[in-house]
């Protein structure tokens, strides 16, 4: 596993289908600031929570030009089923086996039985700018992206990992 992501920290790359078949490169958004997030299940009330907090904090992702990806275990046939009962206007992306977890060192919670709900906001030039973990805490991993990624779009920074 790698270490945690910090501020400052350059993201491995990578690459991932998502829901729809649709593939997505990490790289293929350096230029755009990138909310990364990793949730522990589909249907979940926090990760409900967390996806629909986001959902709803679209209109003013989108007009800083922010992409938004979420990542769980879950299937795609799953994450197709989120994304339309709950109206997500963007990507979710499969990762049953962690290894994009492990990649970008998201840590398992709860004795390591539980998969980490991490937001990692991501500069355009592909650095960490923001870190939250909270496995609890769903709505709070919106409101500490959208104050990364605007914070760091008035001042070219980022905001420290909470």
């Amino acid at each position: 596993m790698s270490h945690p992501l910090r501020q400052g920290d350059a993201v491995p790359d990578f690459e991932r289908r998502d829901q729809d078949g649709r593939l997505w490169r990490l790289s293929g958004l350096r230029g755009r600031w990138v909310v990364l997030f990793f949730y522990p299940r589909d249907f979940s009330p926090v990760c409900t929570k967390q996806a629909c907090t986001l959902r709803d904090a679209w209109p003013q992702l989108l007009a800083n030009g922010v992409a938004v990806l979420g990542v769980s275990g879950d299937d795609d046939a799953s994450h197709r089923a989120f994304v339309d009962r709950h109206r997500l206007p963007y990507p979710l992306i499969s990762d049953p086996d962690g290894s994009l977890a492990r990649l970008l060192g998201v840590r398992r919670r709860l004795l390591g039985l539980v998969p980490g709900r991490e937001t990692i906001v991501i500069d355009p030039a592909g650095r960490v700018a923001a870190v939250h973990r909270s496995l609890g805490d769903g709505e709070g991993h919106t409101a500490h992206a959208l104050e990364a990624v605007l914070r760091g779009t008035a001042t070219g920074g980022g905001i420290p990992e909470t």
